[in-house]
């Protein structure tokens, strides 16, 4: 199953959610008209401080390049034009304050008439299906010029009494999981909230919100900030320094149920050390882990070159960690021990910190080339994994100083790693060369089991089901996949013996690749223009079985590579393609 396969829906990061832990019936918001009008204008004050902001860089930079570029005669006179320009735009700036302060209650008037809000509580006019929040398609504002408003057409708000023809769906299944997927397209930035039932193999959207940045990672975490009780968040990290938390049990919401500031400092200003990262990030976070054993910590990772520990219930950082000498890309709390957490940056290192004393306990490990991801083992507690940008993966046992293997898992950098949830040694890798590989890495004796290009161009990130352990979401270029990786006859064969006996029941009869996994599935997208293409069409009619130079590099590899006759299938055939 997977996403439209636009080419402009980049899926960067997603996240299960395990069954039982959403809301049977989501909650839906309501706004009435003042709250509304609060959020319009407040979206709109941020962009104007943008703009401001913007301006002001590009003055210094023309400013500095003119006294690079001049003599002393052209660069006075071109300051000289500069300040004019520069008092000219001040006093028109001072005008419209002015304006805006004396005609206040005429610019609120103007709101309520330009997004038709003197209507808004208006039941008739609302279940009218000429009633939209939409400006006429002339005056209706770009998709990059406030995002917010693209929200207004969801019909769970403008239509929140009607009775939607698909309320089953909208309804949760004890055997339903959640997949929150962080996706920009042409239009916007959205965080989309799937729903993936692997018993009826059905997969479809169930709500999404309206996101104002671009999305970087998600983590789910059961944490009420407002009361420590259990519920069902994601904490999003995005190029913004902030931490939003959005309650996924809530439809309908325009904006986060609460935030983990960030210190926003302007680019052409250093920070001092002692300056830095006294209330948060001042940089891009790049990776979040919720720490399971201590419901209200968090860890973030940032580009800022520093680790954040929070303390959820009071929302603030309690401390900051700078163990590394570049952008720190992926942080993970130990699966039993609390105070353990493992870290990997641009600098070359992987680390792991006893945050108990965290300044005197850190333990690290060089690789060769940047570290993209880091994961712990939690078949074996003593063991984590480290992927790099040069293709290469890692397992390390913490008692030692060196790796237990190094493995030439991909031709490009491994973005992604993700063992299972419930099978030992089953372990997942992505890459920007397109290709999903299915590894065995039992006893730390790697051998690749399936190699399979997923036509979806450069893959991002892989995620496994916490409750199906053969289930794998894919987030690429070309949107997202959930693949339940069975439907290879290889993966079957190799793992049967690990399974739960009812599941090695169900796969024991199935001696071939199921439909799903057939030449004719992969080739829906296929575009045969090249040789690359013709290849990828052949090396998959013939099983593509991960007969790679890279499956030189493991030990004892499963070659089942032959070309077989296919017979019927007992076992069913997966559900077509989703959103």
């Amino acid at each position: 199953m997977a996403g439209s396969g636009g080419k402009k829906n980049i899926v960067p990061c997603l996240v299960w959610v395990q069954q039982g832990c959403a809301k049977q019936n989501p909650d839906k918001v309501s706004l009435n008209k003042e709250e509304l009008q609060k959020i319009i204008q407040k979206t709109q004050n941020e962009l104007d401080d943008k703009a401001d902001e913007s301006e002001e860089e590009n003055a210094r930079d023309l400013d500095g390049n003119t006294q690079d570029s001049e003599d002393e005669f052209e660069s006075a006179m071109r300051k000289a034009e500069n300040m004019a320009a520069s008092i000219k735009h001040k006093k028109a700036k001072q005008t419209v304050k002015r304006k805006h302060i004396d005609e206040n209650d005429e610019q609120e008037d103007d709101i309520v008439k330009k997004y038709g809000l003197d209507d808004y509580d208006n039941e008739d006019l609302r279940k009218s299906s000429s009633f939209d929040f939409y400006h006429p398609r002339e005056q209706r504002p770009s998709a990059n010029s406030c995002h917010i408003i693209l929200s207004f057409a969801d019909p769970y708000i403008t239509l929140k009494d009607d009775i939607d023809s698909d309320d089953e769906d909208f309804v949760l299944k004890p055997t339903d999981n959640l997949l929150a997927i962080g996706k920009v397209t042409e239009e916007a930035a959205v965080l989309e909230v799937h729903i993936y039932n692997e018993e009826m193999n059905n997969l479809f959207i169930h709500h999404d919100y309206i996101l104002p940045t671009i999305p970087l990672v998600l983590e789910w975490l059961d944490y009420d900030i407002a009361d420590g009780q259990k519920g069902n968040f994601v904490a999003m990290g995005t190029m913004e320094p902030d931490i939003g938390i959005w309650d996924l049990d809530v439809v309908d919401s325009l904006e986060p149920v609460a935030v983990l500031a960030g210190t926003k400092h302007s680019k052409k200003k250093k920070l001092k050390k002692k300056d830095a990262l006294v209330d948060g990030h001042t940089d891009s976070v790049l990776d979040l882990s919720w720490n399971k054993n201590v419901r209200n910590v968090l860890a973030s990772a940032s580009a800022d070159h520093t680790v954040c520990l929070w303390d959820l219930a009071e929302g603030k950082v309690v401390s900051s960690l700078k163990h590394h000498e570049k952008e720190v890309q992926c942080v993970s709390w130990h699966p039993v021990e609390s105070q353990s957490l493992l870290t990997g940056s641009f600098d070359n290192f992987a680390a792991v910190v006893d945050c108990r004393s965290p300044k005197e306990n850190v333990k690290k490990w060089e690789f060769d080339g940047e570290v993209e991801r880091c994961i712990w083992n939690h078949f074996c507690p003593f063991n984590f994994l480290v992927s790099t940008d040069k293709g290469l993966l890692y397992e390390v046992d913490v008692r030692h100083s060196k790796p237990l293997f190094t493995l030439s898992a991909h031709e490009q950098a491994v973005t992604g790693i993700s063992l299972s949830s419930q099978i030992p040694g089953l372990l997942v890798t992505t890459s920007p060369d397109k290709h999903l590989k299915v590894w065995d890495i039992q006893d730390s004796k790697p051998s690749l089991v399936l190699s399979r290009n997923l036509k979806l161009d450069v893959l991002h990130c892989v995620a496994s089901n916490p409750d199906h352990p053969f289930v794998f979401a894919v987030g690429a270029n070309r949107d997202f996949k959930v693949w339940d990786i069975r439907e290879s006859a290889a993966v079957r064969r190799h793992f049967l013996t690990r399974m739960p006996a009812p599941m090695a029941a169900e796969c024991a009869e199935d001696a071939e690749d199921l439909p799903g996994d057939a030449a004719a599935d992969a080739m829906e997208n296929l575009n045969m223009e090249d040789e690359e293409d013709a290849a990828e069409e052949e090396e998959m009619l013939a099983g593509d079985r991960g007969e790679s130079k890279t499956s030189k590099l493991a030990q004892g590899g499963d070659k089942t590579g032959k070309k077989k006759k296919k017979k019927k299938k007992k076992k069913k055939v997966p559900a077509a393609k989703g959103e």
